[in-house]
């Protein structure tokens, strides 16, 4: 290998459009002991995949969550519902009870352990990819990884006492797709980002069966768009629960919460 290989990496990676290619460029090099090994990570970038993808994990909350080609990437915004459920388990304390739908590599799940220790988790997502992923970051001592489509795999066990029920459904509008960074509609699975004709569709069966699952006093969280917040709000209140809106500019994030009496 090149004594220094960044400064012609970093050309590279300018010319296929990446923003912050010197910084790419120092974690493609720190993730590779060969030169053939460092050529190929950097083609697969330049081609369009995402960095995430190509490393084979993404920092989240300061962890290195496993990705996997084909697996929803953790985005930063994110952190601040993770941020959120932490703050809401913690009050649960000593016995808290966590599930996490739409789960994805299951970051958030990943944070709340790093975050509170021993919980009672359970996480799930209905993509079978998605699901393998998940179990590479959260091992069976911290947490179930259940396959199916929202609550249908969680155990009844766990209905009626969940303390915090934390989601990150997908919430796209499905005409926006086609207007996404190619890096997130090609490589990214579609499910995981399209949210129905408003965005809403996937977050409205959510909502329509929190009540069932939280116990008294329980937290519903889940990320949304700015744009949405209004109508997701009026969502959650006709459900019976506290609506309010956490939001972070300097993130682009906005998360909605309702609380259980």
């Amino acid at each position: 290998m090149p004594a220094d290989p960044r400064p012609t990496i970093v050309s590279r990676l300018r010319a296929a459009g990446c923003v912050f290619a010197e910084d790419e460029a120092d974690l493609l090099v720190a993730a590779t002991t060969s030169e053939p090994e460092l050529e190929s990570m950097v083609a697969r970038r330049v081609s369009g995949q995402p960095l995430e993808h190509v490393l084979g994990w993404a920092e989240f909350c300061g962890l290195r969550i496993v990705v996997a080609p084909g697996v929803f990437v953790p985005r930063r915004r994110t952190q601040v519902l993770a941020r959120e459920a932490i703050a809401l388990a913690r009050l649960a304390e000593p016995t808290v009870v966590v599930v996490e739908l739409c789960c994805g590599s299951g970051a958030i799940g990943a944070a709340l352990v790093a975050a509170l220790g021993p919980l009672e988790l359970c996480i799930a997502d209905i993509d079978p990819g998605a699901v393998r992923c998940a179990r590479r970051n959260i091992s069976p001592s911290d947490g179930q990884v259940l396959e199916g489509d929202l609550y249908a795999p969680l155990p009844a066990t766990v209905r009626g006492r969940v303390d915090v029920l934390v989601v990150n459904a997908p919430y796209v509008p499905t005409e926006a797709i086609d207007t996404m960074p190619p890096e997130a509609r090609t490589y990214e699975p579609r499910p995981a980002l399209d949210g129905g004709s408003d965005g809403l569709d996937v977050l409205r069966r959510v909502v329509a069966e929190a009540r069932q699952w939280l116990a008294p006093g329980g937290h519903l969280l889940f990320e949304t768009s700015e744009g949405q917040s209004a109508e997701a709000l009026r969502l959650v209140a006709q459900q019976g629960l506290m609506a309010r809106i956490v939001a972070d500019e300097d993130l682009g994030a906005t998360v909605v919460i309702g609380s259980q009496d």
